[in-house]
């Protein structure tokens, strides 16, 4: 079964080719037709559907590690679910079954900016119709359209508070994962090293600086993100206390 093989070397993935440039289309398609759609779609119930997706990411995450076993590739040093995605994809899974707000303002900035990144430029071996490619990019995607569904459909807003949370969440992260990659010789969000194929990393100086150079980025465009979907009243910035989901 090529498909599943880890050593299939016939079916290379190129970025920038027309399965990449196809994905690329496609993870704008969604959040257009949820922008364009938003007055209809917020009268249904996607309640169900929430839980569905929920579920899909994490069978989606057990299969690429049971995918790993089956062609003995695991390794502590890169199979364990740590990358920012990753991390993302189980924040998502459980905003999308708890509809917690401080878990939204958490994902929509770690997927938004980590799983677009991921999808201009992926770090991946393997192209359509292969396994790995299909878990990779159906995983990112959903990554990106969750923050959407939850802005646009169910009315979630980021609060200026959210980038001070999303900053101090991936700051108490970053030392627990740098810890982790000494210990396995790893380098889970790049924090070891920049990734071999072609990155934003890249225009952001040689190692370690461009891991502050990173922290800047991210607190740049975290303001963006939040100019960009906040609630445009003064509550935006700072809100009263509200009862969340």
């Amino acid at each position: 079964m090529e498909w599943l093989s880890a050593s299939n070397d016939t079916n290379t993935f190129d970025s920038f080719s027309l399965s990449h440039l196809i994905v690329i289309f496609i993870s704008f398609v969604f959040p257009a037709i949820l922008f364009l759609n938003k007055g209809r779609l917020q009268q249904l119930d996607f309640r169900k559907m929430e839980i569905i997706v929920a579920l899909s990411l994490l069978v989606s995450e057990l299969s690429f590690q049971f995918w790993m076993i089956y062609n003995g590739t695991w390794t502590a040093a890169h199979s364990i679910p740590l990358e920012l995605c990753s991390i993302s994809l189980f924040l998502s899974a459980a905003l999308l079954v708890t509809r917690k707000r401080a878990l939204y303002e958490i994902v929509l900035f770690t997927s938004l900016l980590g799983a677009s990144q991921a999808i201009l430029t992926p770090v991946l071996t393997y192209d359509f119709p292969h396994f790995r490619f299909i878990h990779f990019f159906y995983t990112h995607l959903i990554l990106i359209w969750v923050p959407f569904y939850f802005t646009w459909i169910l009315g979630y807003r980021p609060t200026l508070w959210s980038v001070l949370k999303v900053f101090i969440f991936l700051n108490t992260l970053m030392p627990v994962v740098i810890s982790f990659n000494k210990l396995v010789k790893g380098n889970y969000m790049f924090l070891s090293h920049k990734p071999d194929n072609p990155s934003l990393l890249d225009l952001l100086g040689p190692y370690p600086w461009y891991i502050l150079s990173l922290e800047g980025l991210l607190l740049l465009m975290s303001v963006l993100v939040w100019i960009l979907f906040r609630e445009r009243t003064a509550e935006g910035m700072f809100p009263v206390n509200k009862e969340e989901n």
